[in-house]
């Protein structure tokens, strides 16, 4: 299960970067395992809609119902649960079909949408997405992965480059290509503190190490972490679904009001104003506390409290 590996694989990296003690590596364990029973095993597969898109917000429909000598722009989705939009109580919510609708609106024309994600998945694991993808090129790629690559026991840095990597390949075949970079693990209610600060602090130094990398090789990074988490830490109960772990159709409604509008700008379809820069760090992330000051006030609480 990815949300048991995860919190230990995050709980291990604290303990070995982090400088914990025994006994506060022992009271962070303790918390994983709570939040693991709380999170749960996924209930249900994520739902699909793939298919033509038409303007008018109606999809996905045959072929046949495309205007003949009309070619639907291509879009494809890969990544992880969230790109699949887990947790989604209907297809309409999915953040796949959200951008498709909204590109199409913006396009006045049909767009077809293809999903290739698949819940669990690691960056390690996107070239198989990618070599799917290649077989027949989109006109645009839309990215959203990160959350599970603590589980690959890879540094943050690494995980940047596969990422870049599989941008550059895209790039390369002339398809433009947007990234949703990891989302801030310290939302997740479930877990507790101070191990929802230790995953937070790692999730977002692997969203600005994405974000870099994406750049780099040719592709549009969008800081889903820096511009969600406000909305998500200020309305979990209406964002997450009712695991509590992965969005609700109101947080992946947000996620795609964001997303689209830069992959407008990747086809050349954004009629739109110009866009604000994105931030490099949220001011909700800023305001919270640094991993190593909560991990070093643990210790000294502990110490104290020793006979």
């Amino acid at each position: 299960m990815i949300v048991t590996k995860a919190l230990r694989l995050a709980l291990l990296a604290a303990g070995t970067a982090g400088g914990l003690s025994g006994a506060a590596y022992g009271l962070l364990n303790g918390q994983a395992g709570h939040a693991r029973r709380v999170i749960g095993p996924p209930i249900a597969e994520p739902l699909r809609a793939d298919g033509v898109h038409l303007p008018s917000g109606v999809g996905p429909v045959p072929r046949g119902e495309v205007p003949e000598g009309v070619r639907p722009l291509e879009l494809a989705v890969l990544g992880d649960s969230s790109a699949a939009g887990l947790g989604a109580s209907f297809p309409s919510e999915l953040p796949g079909v959200g951008v498709a609708r909204g590109l199409a609106e913006e396009l006045d024309g049909p767009v077809s949408l293809s999903t290739h994600a698949i819940v669990g998945a690691t960056t390690q694991e996107l070239s198989e997405q990618v070599d799917a993808v290649l077989r027949r090129p989109p006109d645009v790629v839309l990215i959203i992965i990160g959350a599970n690559d603590v589980t690959s026991k890879l540094p943050v840095s690494r995980c940047a480059e596969l990422l870049g990597e599989q941008v550059r390949r895209i790039v390369e075949e002339g398809v433009p290509v947007v990234v949703g970079t990891c989302p801030d693990l310290g939302a997740i209610r479930p877990i507790p503190q101070p191990l929802r600060s230790v995953a937070s602090r790692w999730s977002l130094a692997l969203a600005r190490a994405q974000r870099r990398s994406v750049e780099i090789n040719g592709g549009y990074a969008v800081p889903l972490a820096d511009l969600l988490s406000p909305e998500f830490l200020a309305r979990p109960a209406e964002f997450f679904s009712p695991d509590r772990f992965h969005p609700s159709g109101a947080g992946y409604e947000a996620a795609a009001e964001i997303l689209l509008p830069v992959v407008c700008i990747a086809v050349g379809a954004w009629q739109g104003g110009p866009l604000p820069p994105a931030p490099t760090r949220s001011e909700t992330a800023e305001a919270r506390r640094p991993t190593s000051r909560v991990v070093a006030h643990l210790n000294r609480r502990l110490h104290l409290r020793r006979p």
